[in-house]
């Protein structure tokens, strides 16, 4: 929890509540439905929750952006981008039900109110939004197809409406034929050495 309170000094006492309740919870349903893998969830706050945060390193949610999180698992971005903006609304979506239920056990535990979970393939999905977010489900060209259609027109963030992807390693060949793209080194941003290859890639995307 420390780590969260280092990058994210200013959190209100509820949102600090709330991410200190994260790792006692991911450990009881973990034992139940492995959502996080057993060597990571020691390392709940490092690798699943300051790595989700990356995102909000890049870009800050206008209040009411809505944003939907593709093949969330145990809710990872979604959860604690959900806590950090409060004032956003997150769709978090996944096609193994069962995990769905531990984001849904975990945000009701934490009051968290802006979540809604669906079980699905986000391509039978029918809405737009501001952002969607993922953790490296596919290659990015797969994921560009899954996805169509679902971002929305008016844009109210500084960043241009589209994906926010969080990725590893060297992209260049998976992103060469992408011109708009942009990588934010989440190196630049936090200082463990998990995060030396980490990246957060925007990709803006045209509505239809």
């Amino acid at each position: 929890m420390d780590l969260i309170l280092k990058y994210f000094p200013d959190l209100s006492e509820l949102q600090i509540k709330q991410f200190e309740a994260l790792e006692d919870l991911y450990k009881d349903w973990n034992a139940k439905i492995n959502v996080v893998s057993r060597k990571d969830i020691d390392e709940l706050y490092l690798r699943h929750v300051l790595h989700s945060l990356g995102i909000a390193k890049v870009i800050t949610f206008s209040d009411n952006s809505s944003i939907l999180d593709v093949g969330t698992g145990g809710g990872f971005p979604g959860v604690p981008l959900a806590i950090l903006f409060p004032h956003c609304q997150f769709h978090l979506v996944d096609s193994i039900n069962k995990k769905l239920k531990v984001i849904d056990a975990v945000s009701e535990a934490i009051a968290l109110t802006n979540v809604k979970t669906t079980h699905s393939r986000v391509e039978a999905i029918d809405e737009t939004y501001d952002f969607i977010v993922s953790r490296a489900v596919t290659a990015m060209p797969e994921f560009t197809k899954w996805v169509k259609g679902k971002i929305a027109k008016k844009q109210q963030n500084d960043l241009k409406n589209g994906i926010l992807y969080l990725k590893g390693g060297d992209l260049t060949e998976e992103l060469k034929q992408y011109t708009t793209i942009k990588a934010f080194l989440l190196s630049d941003y936090f200082e463990e050495d998990f995060f030396e290859t980490k990246k957060v890639i925007h990709l803006p995307l045209k509505h239809k």
